[in-house]
């Protein structure tokens, strides 16, 4: 069953997971994208956050996000709001 309150559109873009305060990087493809979130597919899920920053190479754009669900090689996040990346 799809919880998304929004639909995706299917995508193959590169993107980079920024942790450590943007000091360590995980490189990923974003496989679908919304206004409210994404799938990305990395190497391996271990080690990745709960929250985490992805800048998007398309446009250098940079979002927080929180880690929704997870599998060997893809995770699913949604994008955090400004409540959000405040409460962190």
């Amino acid at each position: 069953m799809d919880r998304r309150n929004q639909s995706r559109a299917r995508t193959l873009k590169s993107a980079r997971i920024l942790l450590n305060h943007h000091q360590s990087v995980i490189n990923c493809v974003v496989r679908n994208l919304s206004p409210t979130g994404a799938c990305l597919k990395v190497e391996t899920t271990f080690g990745i956050p709960d929250r985490f920053d992805v800048l998007f190479d398309m446009d250098k754009s940079i979002r927080p996000c929180r880690l929704i669900w997870h599998d060997d090689k893809q995770i699913g996040v949604e994008f955090a709001t400004d409540d959000d990346v405040a409460a962190a």
